[in-house]
């Protein structure tokens, strides 16, 4: 196989697995630390012609599958460590994040249920901290209902950090009213706060600061192209 050849099964692969996952190529170059049309590019475009060999381990690694399933020649994809002074080492350091087998409703609410994880999303340990996160702090959720549309869709996957903050404009997960929620918030006057849909068919509400419990940022998405 030409090395153009094989560069075009990397791309129609990396295609493949973003779709069995439910994960866009935009979230996916966030994990990579690269701009949102990264990947776009490479699989639309062929521009980068190949991917770097640090982005290709991390994709791999991330998917569970061998490198030269993206594209590695077959004397470069012997794995995700190498032999350094006798010791093998990963290249690419990586952390699990426990998804939870609830929905963060984006519609008129769903109950909270057990949080006991279901299952795990890999994330590099490099992007994380490169964005400030800490792993033990994160939880994966899937978004449920269309208010927060076109922001958040039925379905998409979001990344919740738990790190207690000052309250800041942005989206989050709350509780309010026992529901389970994911809704954009700005600080209100005198201890309220705004909660609101970026769906304009369902209305902002105001409330008191203590009577919506904050459970985490969301941070990153992820969901079908």
């Amino acid at each position: 196989m030409t090395g153009t050849d094989l560069q075009a099964r990397a791309r129609e692969r990396l295609l493949e697995l973003a779709g069995g996952r439910g994960v866009s190529l935009s979230a996916l170059s966030g994990l990579l630390g690269r701009n949102p049309a990264y990947l776009q590019q490479f699989v639309r475009k062929g521009s980068p012609r190949k991917l770097e060999e640090d982005d290709r381990r991390v994709l791999a690694n991330f998917f569970g599958v061998s490198e030269s399933e993206l594209g590695a020649p077959a004397h470069a994809a012997s794995g995700s460590a190498v032999a350094v002074g006798g010791v093998a080492r990963a290249l690419v350091d990586w952390a699990d994040i426990p998804r939870l087998p609830l929905g963060a409703s984006a519609g008129p609410g769903a109950l909270a249920r057990d949080e006991a994880p279901s299952g795990q999303l890999r994330f590099s340990a490099r992007w994380l901290k490169a964005q400030g996160l800490d792993p033990v702090a994160l939880s994966v959720i899937a978004v449920e209902g269309d208010s927060m549309e076109p922001t958040l869709r039925d379905g998409d996957e979001i990344l919740v950090d738990r790190t207690p903050r000052a309250l800041r404009a942005g989206i989050h997960v709350i509780r309010l009213d026992d529901m389970l929620l994911v809704k954009r918030l700005e600080p209100g006057p005198a201890g309220t706060m705004r909660v609101i849909s970026d769906n304009p068919a369902y209305p902002a509400s105001e409330r008191a600061m203590g009577e919506v419990d904050v459970v985490g940022r969301v941070v990153w998405k992820g969901g079908r192209l």
